[in-house]
């Protein structure tokens, strides 16, 4: 046979094979043979007014497919969980046998008894159902999951005969058929709004390249799937509750990844796994791998396992359960982008996809039945065990706390979201030396059966089995929140230490201090909101000053940062005043002090030069193609929601043609910005050189320092060196030692800086993830944030990386005309868990036009 025509002959085999005909598929592709289905039960067409596969499905047609559902089967209840940011509902089906339905809540509360160490002994599980969360598509542009789901519902609504009837007994089934909402709604109508009548699987189709940012996240543009312990985001929060509402056995989560792959499922890699999760766990998963083979083998789908991935950061749908007395399993399916990509595999249609997505799910449905009683042993056992670690440990409580009642109670709402027992303070408590009133600490008693869970959020781990990972390898809470904590013993733990059980509803609360003033107010600056009380207080036309120097008033003293409000020169009453600056300080959560006069004989006196003027920001945030969308979307998300403040998202294509008069901050996250070109760099220079602020961060500052807009020369990291020998076998183990994937370091900061205003320790944990090194700056007053000679506090970084960082600088600050430049090494909103440093990117905001030019670079 000519080479040409076995070629030939190649690619019809896997066009038969991996994929079906360009013609549409059917029900019958996807659905199992020989099973009879309910007449009275709509097929998604139906509903949807196509075949499942034949176009990418929106979520209010999900939706609605899903609330028929409702209505036509006695096997499926329907809930509303939540919303998300854009308003759409997100959703649960609990599907279980009719009679199951009927006794719905005395089912679910035996189940929450399997995992109380005190009671569960008495439960006699044969009988039991197991609980098992479906999940699709946490990332919107991994589309096969969501439309798998109305496969999934379909099949378990309408199907007939005695092997659904005992997978339904046996089974409460929690489906979600769409985590992320906002993001599939984004990329179905992009996907829809460029498919052609005739199916094209070129990759350079439009169809298959969406625009930036992309379907993958959620409004503010996060990857839902890192936020399943830090739970920032209202997706997640109803998720979590609804977890804990029922502590599945089995968690699954179906993702998409490059279209050259095929199909993985877990355990992933062994030497990734994290260590605090019980052997157990991979023995179930490895169980459970072998329906899923079973599965795709029976349809001739390529697969692997254990070769990718991990379970080590429990942040993700596929581990969080491991930490929880369940199990998770990730699904990663080559994706198709749209409806048919070419690909080395052959052509990858939709409908394929979908079908291996289906098949998992059913092949998962069906190893959970089969191992119901060693799942439901496992999660009897498993919170037992976490008990028993608990009392042996000889830890009785974590105490933490901070000044800032607001981190504080933002650490403890987190906590309280995972079904963690929290209470404020019942007297004054020192931890780690500094004194904390009844109202600025919380304690966290361990000896329950939460205690690996709160362990693994305190914890801090230096030391690590491998060096690679596929996300962050430390996300200690208290330090991402600049919060002290320690660890109380037995011997020094009582009752008394508990006061009132942490409620959402007692968030910190705010008054005026003093009453009325017809002279001054101050606020401090060291409250997690005051930034959103300033720009308010900006916004609404006050005349607000901040100190640089510390000063006293009667017999309290108020440290730099604090902002002044001047009656006197303020185009307003005295009544008007008061009435907003009550209505702020219980709107917000701060204290704000009527001072009487302005005179201070030991300090500087309030109409002092060393308060010096504020004035409003106007922000424009750069996005777009060559921007982080991540990074971007925080720092939209941080001003947006928790500060109130105003930010223009300016794309970066639109900027040669936008006027930046309008601006006096510009932001730039990490990216390359290639999509400036040579006019738009002189076209932002020469607005700094004006008077403009540009506050950038990670690869900004490279882009900044090409055109001339500061000094931030980064020195190599071990990656590029290439004057070693290395082996050509070692390149991706040494390539990927050499990430900083995410860890927690520790830098040292000037307090009387502009930078710093607020901050109390001269201490401030910071999350990397880059390889960027900063040399110091010559100037004496020019590093006002130092990694220290030992940054390392939680997490990996390779030898040759923390020789690089010791001592290097966190942030660099230039002059340039009329205007500056500040840069930060870091990305200080990361994923808006990152409490603790927010507060040093809004001082940059705020106060970096007013650092003297002496202490720049």
């Amino acid at each position: 046979m000519k080479l040409k025509y076995m070629r030939f002959f190649i690619l019809i085999i896997l066009l038969t094979t991996n994929s079906i005909s360009f013609s549409q598929a059917d029900l019958s592709y996807y659905l199992p043979s020989g099973v009879t289905y309910k007449s009275d039960i709509p097929e998604p067409s139906d509903v949807l007014g196509h075949e499942v596969g034949e176009w990418h499905v929106s979520h209010d047609k999900l939706v609605e497919y899903m609330r028929a559902l409702d209505t036509a089967s006695d096997r499926i209840t329907l809930e509303v969980i939540g919303k998300t940011y854009e308003g759409r509902p997100l959703i649960n089906l609990i599907i279980t046998s009719p009679s199951n339905h009927q006794n719905l809540e005395n089912l679910q509360n035996e189940h929450i008894t399997l995992t109380d160490p005190s009671k569960s002994s008495q439960l006699a599980i044969e009988n039991m159902p197991a609980v098992f969360y479906m999940g699709y598509s946490i990332h919107g542009n991994e589309p096969s999951g969501s439309n798998t789901s109305l496969l999934v519902a379909y099949y378990l609504a309408a199907a007939q005969g005695s092997y659904i009837d005992k997978i339904l007994d046996e089974t409460i089934i929690l489906l979600d058929p769409s985590f992320n909402p906002d993001g599939l709604n984004r990329f179905a109508n992009y996907v829809n709004a460029n498919k052609s009548s005739n199916t094209y699987d070129d990759p350079n189709n439009r169809e298959l390249n969406e625009p930036w940012p992309g379907g993958r996240t959620n409004h503010y543009w996060f990857d839902l799937n890192r936020d399943w312990l830090v739970t920032q985001l209202p997706e997640s929060q109803a998720r979590i509750a609804q977890f804990h509402k029922w502590k599945p056995n089995l968690l699954t989560d179906h993702h998409e990844m490059g279209s050259n792959n095929t199909f993985f499922f877990q355990p992933g890699i062994p030497s990734r796994n994290n260590p605090k999760t019980p052997a157990k766990v991979f023995e179930l998963t490895a169980e459970l791998g072998r329906f899923h083979a079973q599965a795709l083998d029976s349809i001739g789908s390529l697969y692997y396992t254990q070769e990718s991935y991990d379970d080590f950061y429990y942040g993700k749908g596929s581990t969080y359960p491991d930490i929880n007395g369940g199990i998770g399993i990730l699904f990663e399916q080559a994706s198709s982008r749209g409806h048919a990509r070419e690909t080395e595999n052959g052509v990858l249609t939709f409908p394929f996809t979908i079908r291996n997505q289906f098949n998992t799910a059913l092949s998962s449905l069906k190893g959970l039945n089969q191992n119901r009683d060693a799942f439901l042993n496992y999660q009897r056992s498993y919170f037992k065990d976490a008990y028993n670690e608990a009392t042996k440990s000889g830890q009785a409580a974590i105490v933490f706390g901070s000044k800032d009642k607001w981190r504080n109670y933002h650490l403890a709402e987190l906590m309280n979201r995972h079904g963690i027992s929290v209470y404020q303070s019942k007297s004054k408590t020192k931890i780690s030396g500094q004194s904390y009133e009844v109202d600025e600490s919380y304690v966290v008693p361990l000896n329950n059966s939460n205690y690996r869970l709160i362990k693994a959020m305190f914890d801090v781990t230096t030391n690590f089995q491998d060096s690679l990972f596929y996300d962050v390898s430390a996300w200690t809470l208290p330090m991402a929140f600049n919060i002290d904590y320690e660890t109380v013993n037995g011997r020094s733990f009582n009752a008394n230490m508990l006061g009132q059980p942490f409620s959402p509803i007692l968030q910190p609360k705010g008054k005026i201090v003093g009453d009325n003033s017809d002279y001054a107010y101050v606020f401090e600056w060291n409250d997690y909101y005051s930034p959103k009380a300033l720009y308010y207080l900006l916004k609404n036309g006050f005349k607000l000053k901040v100190a640089t120097q510390n000063f006293t008033s009667g017999d309290k003293n108020f440290e730099v940062g604090t902002i002044l409000i001047p009656v006197g020169i303020q185009l307003k009453t005295k009544g008007e005043i008061h009435s907003t600056l009550k209505f702020l300080s219980e709107d917000v959560g701060i204290d704000i002090h009527a001072l009487k006069s302005g005179l201070n004989y030991e300090t500087v006196s309030l109409g002092s030069p060393s308060f010096e003027t504020i004035s409003i920001p106007s922000i424009a945030i750069l996005v777009g193609e060559s921007v982080r969308s991540y990074d971007a979307g925080e720092v939209w998300h941080l001003f947006d929601q928790r500060m109130d403040m105003e930010a223009t998202l300016l794309p970066v294509d639109r900027f040669s043609r936008v006027s930046l008069d309008r601006y006096n901050v510009i932001v730039m996250v990490d990216g390359y910005y290639s999509a400036l070109n040579i006019n738009d760099a002189e076209k932002l220079k020469e607005w700094v050189k004006n008077g403009g602020l540009i506050v950038g961060s990670q690869g900004a500052l490279k882009y900044l320092n090409k055109i001339g807009l500061g000094k931030f020369e980064m020195k190599k990291s071990a990656k590029s060196d290439s004057s070693k020998y290395r082996k050509y076998s070692d390149i991706d183990a040494f390539e990927g030692a050499q990430e900083i994937g995410g860890a927690i370091f520790n830098t040292r900061i000037d307090l009387t800086h502009p930078l710093f205003y607020g901050y109390q320790k001269e201490y401030l944990p910071v999350f990397r993830n880059s390889e960027d090194f900063l040399p110091p700056s010559t100037g004496a007053y020019s590093n006002p944030m130092m990694y220290t000679e030992n940054p390392l506090l939680s997490g990996y970084i390779s030898e040759e990386n923390l020789e690089m960082l010791k001592n290097s600088s966190g942030v660099g600050i230039s002059s340039y005309g009329q205007g500056k430049v500040i840069g930060f090494t870091d990305d200080l909103n990361f994923r808006a868990f990152w409490y603790g440093t927010n507060k040093t990117f809004l001082n940059a905001i705020f106060f970096g036009k007013l650092v003297d030019r002496s202490a720049n670079r």
